[in-house]
């Protein structure tokens, strides 16, 4: 069965080229139709809480705004991780929700 392909490939040049043109063409048609969206969003649901309290300091933030603001967020339902920041007046936490959190 192969040699008989080969020996057809080989006899008839020009029909396997055009079958080859024909199959090349198809598929850049079909590359430039599908709908493929270039970078996939990969990140997780995430809420980013930031605060500002430009006359505190970094110990004072972090008691006074990044303490209470994460034990009020840990109650919230379908969390997998938080993170928080405090700085010289600037507070961040980062609350991670699981993928089937809306």
């Amino acid at each position: 069965m192969l040699d008989k392909i080969i020996q057809f490939s080989i006899n008839n040049k020009l029909v396997v080229g055009i079958l080859t043109l024909f199959l090349i063409g198809w598929g850049v048609y079909s590359l430039t139709k599908l709908p493929i969206d270039a970078v996939p969003d990969i990140t997780d649901n995430q809420v980013m809480v930031i605060t500002v309290s430009p006359t505190l300091a970094a110990q004072e933030v972090e008691q006074l705004v990044t303490f209470p603001v994460e034990q009020t967020m840990v109650s919230i339902p379908g969390i997998k991780d938080m993170r928080s920041f405090s700085r010289f007046g600037l507070s961040i936490v980062t609350i991670v929700f699981e993928e089937d959190t809306d």
